[in-house]
């Protein structure tokens, strides 16, 4: 599309030289609120317009008027909705699973002069609906009449402002945000746009697993889910319709289209959201804290559950073992050698042929399945396998699929060749929007599950087939939900066979976090894969999520994808980063046991050790983090929001409440440390300090990490040395106290 030089049309997708049949509309100042049932109904007059710079009424067409609703809840939250005659407000999608401290507050509306007031019951008041007449001075028969607009400030709870972007323009006509639009495209309205002010010093995080700084402003965000092809791009398996802003609040656009965000980026005085749905259905959630918003959107989206014990161990993956005599020996070895270990993932290669999703074993290289998995369990390993939500072309099911209707049929012939790391390669897109097509892909995992798996790997999830037919909705809204529904079909089965609520998902999308748990992806076995991996655990922790893990040490490898040796260092500085994760999976495209890598071997099975160690800390704060809007992993910004500093720092976070992590990501040895606020204690060394500033160039060897822990902390950890979590009994759990006598986890 050729681009303009106008950037408001430049971010609704219009070039005016090719719009021919389209429109923009944009509201105009309200004539009429009114209250019915405790919501607060606002009539917004629509005025279609003339598209060039100077933006102006086209008088040839008449206003449309359309109902602006404004809603309370009890925690702290202002809901806006506007259908454009085309939707209705609902609380029944697959996004929403309201908490119980949801409740919906009456609003009531007092006329005043030149605006309306919106209050609650204790006289709090809520918002304002500006209508004042705009004040003209002699300047104004030089200057384009100024247009009406809608004027709206609101007080989600009580005290902080956020105002609808009215007046974000240069003169009137040539606006860069609107306040509420909507497009027309051939009769048909197709784009919503809802802009809210920004401060000049406003920073911005979340979005969902965000591969950049932690300061997004500047930034905009294509909220569309696709296939991430590593963590250091603009392309993320997981978008989430969400921000938190350092004015302490955030918004949740409550939408499954394709989204437009703009964080001071199109305009630097405004955010701008615009849906290819026509509809504006935002949540806007203030908080004291991070956490108190976080857990507001978490009130509206769901909590996580807690996942099993066994979990938060050691999984031990490549891509891929093919076969159970090569899978036993690697087991046989890890115990043999004592390396702890719970989960072994079998990945593409334990099917009929490699990449071949079947749901199947294959039988000659896989025998007696039922034997090999009891005969792993016994040995403390629990078996996750790898599978995708396609149906291929020479799949054993795809006859069944096509005359069911499980898969969606095609609009269109599909080119079924090409790589099969394409998820579009494969013939059909299993069909979540119809239940008999969601029980029938149950029923091939219930066959595994049954067999004694306790774990399925959602992979893909983030495309769909565009050109097919879907029984429930659109494919235009159903890509970035697709992700929710597939995994949520996986985690109810797998919770019922095994009574383990867990996936091992890629994608994500609003609601995702109510199914842990997720992974962030095809990560180069790099110092700049690492450091994307922690930048998208951070903005995905700032997101609703609770749980988030990695590859370690990374997927695939450089210059060779396959077959290029990980270093040394990369492998002992990402095993570290696993330990205070919230799980830990080896994986990749090559060999990723530690035997493979001699010179730090004993190293590593030193912090698998300690890894356990920290199991009855790691299982305290999870279910913490299920119950509030925190997850394990942490930004700086929980704790310190008024901190500016942490508003710029994504190579540093805490581990729960009482660690502070700092992940070395170079191969010198070495980096800067921010300690925020507080005393801090070095776990490795017992040396302690006082925060609230930086520890340049610090040395670290090998064998230890950057890791500190609050003076004071209690940290719950297990005793005895275990092969793996069936050996725990957490009733053993110690306390190690960080007081004057500690001087070190290994001291």
């Amino acid at each position: 599309m050729k681009p303009t030089n106008y950037h408001l049309f430049d971010f609704m997708d219009f070039d005016p030289e090719l719009s021919k049949n389209e429109s923009l509309w944009k509201a105009y100042k309200p004539t009429n609120v009114r209250e019915e049932n405790g919501d607060i109904y606002i009539t917004v007059p629509f005025q279609k317009q003339v598209l060039s710079n100077d933006m102006a009424a086209d008088l040839t067409t008449p206003r449309e008027e359309h109902t602006l609703v404004i809603r309370q809840y009890s925690n702290k939250t202002i809901r806006l909705f506007c259908g454009f005659g085309v939707w209705e407000m609902t609380d029944n999608t697959e996004m929403l699973q309201f908490s119980e401290r949801v409740q919906k507050l009456p609003l009531h509306v007092k006329a005043g002069e030149g605006e309306w007031n919106i209050y609650t019951a204790d006289g709090t008041l809520r918002a304002r609906v500006n209508v004042k007449e705009p004040v003209l001075d002699h300047w104004s028969d030089l200057l384009p009449a100024p247009q009406e607009t809608l004027d709206i400030v609101l007080y989600p709870d009580g005290k902080r402002e956020i105002h609808l972007a009215a007046y974000d323009h240069f003169s009137p006509p040539r606006y860069d945000a609107l306040p509420l639009g909507y497009c027309v495209k051939d009769g048909k309205k197709e784009r919503a746009t809802l802009s809210f002010e920004c401060k000049a010093d406003e920073c911005f995080a979340g979005t969902g697993e965000r591969f950049t700084k932690m300061d997004l402003s500047g930034h905009t965000f294509f909220l569309k889910n696709q296939d991430g092809q590593g963590v250091n791009n603009r392309r993320t398996y997981k978008n989430i319709p969400f921000y938190l802003s350092s004015r302490m609040y955030g918004t949740f656009y409550h939408t499954c289209a394709h989204c437009k965000l703009s964080l001071a980026d199109v305009s630097t005085r405004s955010v701008e959201f615009m849906s290819d749905q026509a509809m504006i259905d935002a949540f806007v959630i203030a908080g004291d804290s991070v956490e108190e918003i976080l857990r507001g959107y978490r009130d509206f989206t769901g909590y996580p559950s807690m996942p099993p014990l066994w979990s938060f161990g050691i999984w031990m993956s490549r891509m891929t073992y093919f076969s159970a005599d090569e899978v036993q020996q690697i087991c046989d070895r890890m115990r043999a050698e004592h390396y702890p270990c719970d989960v072994i993932h079998l990945d593409t290669g334990w099917f009929r042929t490699d990449w071949l999703c079947e749901w199947k074993f294959n039988e000659e290289r896989f025998p007696d399945p039922e034997g090999f998995i009891r005969g792993l369990k016994k040995q403390g390993y629990r078996v996750s396998l790898w599978q995708l939500p396609y149906v291929a072309e020479d799949a054993e099911q795809i006859n069944e699929a096509r005359e069911n209707d499980y898969i969606a049929p095609l609009t269109k012939k599909q080119d079924s060749e090409g790589s099969n790391f394409s998820a579009l390669d494969y013939a059909g897109t299993i069909d979540f929007t119809y239940p008999k097509a969601t029980e029938w892909y149950k029923g091939l995992l219930k066959r595994l599950l049954d067999m004694g798996v306790t774990c399925i790997k959602t992979d893909f999830g983030e495309n769909i087939h565009m050109d097919a037919l879907y029984k429930g909705m659109s494919p235009e809204l159903l890509n970035n939900l697709y992700a929710l529904l597939y995994q949520k079909a996986a985690y109810e089965i797998t919770k019922e066979v095994t009574g383990d609520g867990i996936v091992w998902a890629r994608a994500a999308w609003a609601g995702c976090q109510r199914y842990p748990l997720h992974w962030g992806g095809d990560s180069c076995s790099s110092w700049d894969g690492m450091a994307g991996s922690l930048k998208g655990g951070l903005h995905f922790g700032l997101s609703g999520f609770a749980f988030w893990s990695h590859d370690v040490p990374g997927f695939h490898t450089l210059p060779n994808f396959m077959n290029s040796i990980v270093d040394d260092k990369v492998y002992m500085r990402w095993t570290q980063f696993g330990v205070f994760s919230s799980h830990i999976r080896y994986h990749g495209t090559n060999k990723r046991e530690p035997w493979h890598y001699p010179n730090i071997a004993p190293l590593v099975k030193k912090w698998w050790k300690l890894r356990y160690q920290l199991i009855p800390y790691i299982v305290e704060q999870s279910k913490k983090a299920t119950e509030t809007g925190y997850p394990v992993l942490r930004a700086l910004i929980f704790n310190h929001p008024q901190d500016k500093l942490c508003w710029h720092i994504d190579d540093e976070y805490y581990f729960g409440d009482d660690f502070l992590v700092a992940p070395v990501m170079n191969s010198d040895d070495c980096r800067d440390v921010y300690l925020p606020e507080g005393q801090w204690v070095n776990f490795f060394t017992g040396e302690r300090y006082k925060g609230g500033c930086w520890l340049h160039d610090v040395k670290v060897p090998l064998d230890e990490m950057p890791v500190y822990v609050r003076e004071n902390a209690v940290i719950p950890v297990y005793p005895d040395d275990v092969e793996c979590t069936d050996e725990m009994d957490l009733s053993k759990s110690r306390a190690l106290h960080i007081d004057d006598s500690f001087k070190g986890i290994w001291k």
